[in-house]
Formats: structure tokens, sequence, C-alpha cells
């Protein structure tokens, strides 16, 4: 039975929406805040969460920031915001998919099978441990040899250049803000890191891009951050 972590400070949505979920067949967990739902996060499997945006003490989309940081689970947005640049924005934070209130129960019910069959059927969940290949487009990174080839050759990239490299390469799509970057790869505090990070995104593309002035594959989402753009067909 999949598990799925509901976050919403209205407990009466947070109710109606666990209803819906356990008639489809789920075990649900239910947290009021973000902070709450990092708590349950760190103790127990889930394979979704179903969050809202304006929260109390931690926000929606500051909490599935920190999820990001260290899982891969599907995230959907529950938002009273209908924008399409607050749909982009959730998205462009690490959301796989986004949900307007008020929500269409079987629409909602739709998307959250549609998601967890994409994480467990497709590899998804397994993806970070078992990989030992990961193409996109003419790029294939091989997780095993922390190697990654373009048009086939191997590129030479540094240690730090890899590890920016491998964690793009393992989340196609996501954006990841210059600050997490540095986090992740230097293992400190981000302290006047957006230079650092430009400057090594730079050399990268150098070395995979084929127009390193016009970008296919590492691309910049203005005001956010960088991200591995996916592409259709892999060579």
């Amino acid at each position: 039975m999949e598990r799925i972590l509901v976050v919403d400070d209205d407990r009466e949505i947070v109710k109606a929406i666990s209803i819906l979920l356990e008639k489809e067949g789920y075990e649900v967990l239910k947290a009021y805040d973000g902070l709450q739902a990092l708590d349950i996060l760190a103790s127990s499997q889930v394979q979704l969460v179903l969050i809202d945006v304006m929260m109390p003490k931690l926000d929606g989309l500051s909490a599935m920031m920190r999820i990001r940081e260290k899982k891969n689970i599907p995230i959907i947005v529950l938002s009273a915001k209908s924008e399409d640049t607050d749909k982009v924005l959730g998205l462009s934070m690490g959301a796989d998919d986004y949900v307007s209130k008020p929500y269409n129960p079987q629409e909602l019910a739709a998307r959250v099978k549609s998601q967890i069959r994409r994480y467990t059927c497709l590899g998804d969940i397994n993806a970070g441990n078992k990989a030992e290949e990961i193409r996109n487009g003419r790029l294939c990174y091989r997780t095993d040899e922390k190697v990654i080839y373009a048009d086939g050759e191997a590129v030479k990239l540094t240690a730090t250049e890899t590890k920016i490299v491998d964690l793009l390469m393992r989340n196609p799509g996501r954006v990841f803000p210059a600050e997490e970057i540095y986090r992740r790869v230097w293992n400190e505090d981000a302290y006047a890191s957006e230079n650092t990070v430009m400057v090594h995104i730079r050399r990268i593309r150098e070395k995979l891009e084929l127009n390193p002035k016009e970008p296919e594959y590492i691309k910049v989402v203005w005001g956010i951050g960088y991200k591995m753009e996916k592409q259709e067909k892999c060579n």
C-alpha cells in the first residue's frame, strides 16, 4: 500500500483529501504545516507528498525545496493560486504537478495515481541507487564510473564539475538555486556562492554543449537557478 503525506493548514481540506485517497486504497499521513511535514518525512517512508503553498511556520514551497534536498519522491502542489506564473514557480522549484483549488476530486485522484505509477512502476523509486546509465539526448552519464559521455566520447571534467553534473543529470528538469548547488557540491554554507557556481556552470557548458552560448542542456532559469533540460530523444 502506497503511503501519501497530505499537508495543509486547513484541517477540513486534509480530512476531505484523506477520505478521497483512502477510498482509492492509499494510506494517508497528515501534517498541518511545513515543519510538521518535514518531521514526518524524516521518520516515515512516503511515496508521494500533496502539499499546500500558504501555511504557517514553513510555507509549502520552502518545505518542498528542503524535501528535494534529500528525496526524489513525487510532490503535487495544491494551491488557491491559479496564475500561470505561480504554477511555473512551483514546478521550477521541484513540484511534479500543480492542482488549483477548488479541485475536482476525480482529477486529483487521477493525478495522484499517475505520479505514483510513474514513481513506482517506471523505476524512479530506485533511480538514485540502481541506475548505472542516465541518458538525456546526446549525453550519457555513467553513475558507477562518474563519467559523462557526449556523442559517445568521454568528457574530461574536474571533480567539482563532475559533482555538479551528477546532481543535474540525476534530477532532469528540476531547477537548483546556486546556493543549493554550492551546499551540495562544496559541502559548506553558501556564502557569496553565485559567482562560483556560475563559473563552474560556464566551464561545464564549454565541455558539453555544441554551442555554449546557446545551451541545449544546462539552462539558467533567471532569478531561480540552473537545471538540466530534458531532451525528448535519446541517442
